[in-house]
């Protein structure tokens, strides 16, 4: 398949282009982070550019060192610089603070994307140390809004089915081969725990991580019980709660809170966890059966929907609040958007079919917009 342009593509390249700031790109491992990188430089720069990686341990050391001097000697004479995998750089955050407020016309003055695999230390100091000096953006895997822009309706809806099954990650569309890509997502998972998650987390237990993700894996689409997950990993709840935490930071997990203007009757305390990946989720519970083969389509098909529907928010700069929404009488909507006061709510269906909002939510929320995504109107929800 060709080249697929990422949407961040543009949106960095002007402001690596026309602002002084850093621009940070965060997202998960094999997510395509270097590539976009790489495809913007040539972009901007013309290939005139300085490529560093925090995983060469002589780089590592000269800009973990903070010293203005030996830093200027490493990004003097370029206008871009490109540092990739900059989380393994100790003090990445105070060293490019230095080089921003250090800058001279004709010494050092350079134009800098950085790169990262995780947030577990990317977003977390770094981002403290450079507040006001940065431009942030997430690199998801692929997203079918970014294949719209390559693909018609009709190639796109078939690709549906292995998409619920496998994911979206990058590597999966240049592997013919089914068995392939299922090999695939067992490496991208163990990388996933054992490289992001456990090690830079400093979690030393793996095991009862893995428990957690597949009891979570097996929940998508349903509100999760902290109490209940700890007694059956053995853990107690702030112990559950740091890992979906880090889970999260390093873009396995993401959760939705239960949306509530504090009526008496909304169940507001617990949360949904999903998954970034749908091919994750499945490599975890070792399921990765063909779609018209599974008994959980259902939790995919949401899972997917949420996931999608996020990725689409974060590359067109929408802000706003996604949550679900139940009543102590079971009265329930699977997702719904808050945005500048406009609530937005949609139930997920795998087959066209009609259905009405709870009489409970139109009497609170009257001016709530209420619409069915299903297997014919899915593409316009996700892009």
């Amino acid at each position: 398949m060709q080249y697929i342009r990422r949407a961040l593509q543009p949106i960095i390249a002007e402001k690596l282009s026309t602002d002084n700031r850093l621009v940070l790109l965060l997202g998960p491992r094999q997510a395509g982070k270097t590539t976009l990188a790489k495809e913007i430089m040539e972009q901007v720069a013309g290939g005139e550019y300085l490529a560093l990686s925090g995983e060469d341990p002589r780089t590592a050391e000269r800009v973990s060192s903070c010293d203005l001097t030996r830093l200027r000697a490493v990004f003097s004479g370029y206008r871009y610089v490109l540092l990739d995998e900059a989380q393994h750089i100790p003090n990445v955050g105070a060293a490019l603070k230095i080089v921003h407020d250090n800058r001279r016309a004709g010494e050092m003055d350079p134009r800098i994307l950085v790169t990262g695999s995780s947030s577990l230390s990317l977003a977390g100091g770094t981002r403290e140390a450079l507040t006001g000096r940065t431009w942030s953006y997430t690199l998801y895997p692929i997203a079918f809004a970014e294949l719209r822009e390559h693909e018609n309706p009709f190639e796109l809806e078939g690709r549906l089915p292995d998409a619920l099954v496998l994911g979206m990650y990058p590597a999966l569309f240049s592997l013919a081969n089914r068995d392939d890509r299922v090999e695939h997502l067992h490496e991208l998972s163990t990388a996933y725990l054992y490289r992001d998650v456990l090690e830079l987390g400093g979690i030393r237990n793996s095991r009862k991580l893995r428990d957690l993700l597949r009891l979570l894996a097996y929940q998508i689409g349903s509100e999760v019980s902290y109490q209940e997950l700890g007694r059956q990993v053995g853990l107690t709840v702030d112990t559950i709660l740091s890992y979906i935490d880090l889970l999260e930071k390093a873009y396995v997990v993401f959760c939705l809170g239960a949306f509530s203007r504090n009526l008496r009757k909304e169940v507001s305390r617990k949360d949904k966890v999903y998954f970034y990946d749908n091919g994750v989720r499945n490599i975890l519970i070792e399921d990765t059966k063909e779609w018209h083969l599974r008994g959980d389509n259902g939790p995919l098909w949401e899972n997917f929907l949420v996931s999608e529907r996020l990725k689409a928010n974060s590359y067109t700069r929408r802000h706003c609040g996604a949550y679900f929404w139940r009543v102590y009488t079971g009265a329930e909507i699977d997702y719904i958007e808050e945005e500048q006061g406009q609530l937005s709510a949609y139930e997920f269906k795998l087959k066209k079919k009609a259905a009405r909002p709870p009489r409970s939510f139109l009497d609170a929320y009257p001016g709530a917009r209420f619409d069915t995504v299903h297997s014919e109107n899915w593409l316009d929800f996700v892009s």
